[in-house]
């Protein structure tokens, strides 16, 4: 198998064989830049040598009942993280002001929790129509947990654009990360978000014990859900979460694993999000050939790096900022 032979027939339709997944996986690192070259064939296909830009908002930190090993927020996480109830719409409105200041066309709402009490909605409502009314053709994510019936046909009445609920992990690796939800659960919320018609986004967490096969699972059941935003992440462990101590990802690997995704998943947005500095650390670059988007600022409970560095980081590779948003309307910033 050559890289470019096989991106060549992702083009004309193919879906990578578990073999040809985990020859990807398992490439010797002196391909790396061959596989890179390759994937981005892909990649500039679709989005050229543009990327897009998120900015996130944690409108409710900690206070979360569910068990996820990996989060600093769960309510067996002794991590020390700040607790917070849900934000005033004013919080959020300066959010989406630091997200337009920043050239992010998409603002992220996100709160801790199993799902949004009424209250809360309400607050994400309110915030979303100033938002729209103020920032027009700016795209508004949220990611409030698991919806009950109503809550996604509310929120795109209210001008959502996106609803992120990761799959996180395979599902035969889900009760190994949490057991207080079933992968099942996650599955449905994306459906209910899709069926109210908000785009989908859903992605993984890499770098959770799981197995090659694993992550080929994840990539796969990601093609088969059709979301149309995918955030790949790499695990930051933190002190405090099951997963403390957990070892730090290969960076090499991590970008081998946003290749596989960019080979099963063609033309979707690929997002490096949570983790990539520490994971892949000096190679973060390298990771636009693959993916066509990144999130700017902090993340949920862990920094991130420099907004000028970041928007530096695009102009020396000679990517372009992604404006154009879900709606093709123009965005006011």
């Amino acid at each position: 198998m050559t890289y470019q032979r096989l991106a060549t027939q992702v083009l004309e339709g193919h879906v990578p064989t578990d073999e040809e997944s985990l020859a990807i996986l398992n490439s010797p690192d002196e391909d790396l830049l061959l596989l890179l070259h390759a994937t981005y064939s892909i990649r500039s296909h679709y989005f050229g040598n543009k990327v897009k830009l998120n900015m996130i908002i944690n409108t409710k930190s900690g206070l979360c009942p569910e068990n996820c090993g990996y989060c600093a927020q769960s309510i067996i996480s002794k991590a020390p993280v700040e607790k917070y109830a849900m934000m005033k719409s004013e919080e959020i409105l300066e959010g989406a002001e630091r997200a337009a200041a920043n050239n992010a066309g998409t603002y992220c709402i996100v709160a801790s929790g199993r799902g949004p009490r009424d209250s809360e909605l309400d607050i994400v409502i309110d915030s979303v129509k100033q938002i729209k009314e103020k920032h027009k053709g700016m795209t508004v994510c949220a990611c409030l947990g698991i919806l009950k019936p109503g809550q996604a046909t509310r929120l795109k009445e209210a001008g959502v654009d996106r609803y992120n609920h990761n799959l996180n992990t395979s599902a035969e690796h889900h009760e190994s990360i949490t057991t207080s939800h079933t992968y099942d659960d996650r599955v449905n919320t994306v459906g209910l978000a899709k069926e109210a018609g908000i785009s989908p986004c859903s992605g993984v967490i890499v770098g959770m014990r799981e197995t090659k096969q694993d992550i080929i699972s994840m990539a796969r059941s990601l093609r088969e859900l059709d979301a149309d935003s995918i955030p790949v992440n790499f695990l930051h462990a933190v002190d405090g979460t099951p997963l403390e101590g957990t070892s730090e990802l290969d960076p090499r690997y991590c970008l081998k694993v946003l290749c596989l995704f960019r080979y099963i998943n063609p033309s979707k947005e690929i997002r490096i999000s949570g983790g990539r500095e520490v994971n892949l650390r000096s190679l973060q670059p390298l990771g636009l050939y693959a993916a066509n988007s990144i999130f700017i600022g902090d993340y949920l409970t862990t920094s991130g790096q420099e907004n000028d560095q970041d928007h530096k980081m695009l102009e020396d590779m000679g990517f372009e900022v992604d404006l154009e948003p879900l709606n093709k309307e123009p965005i006011t910033l």
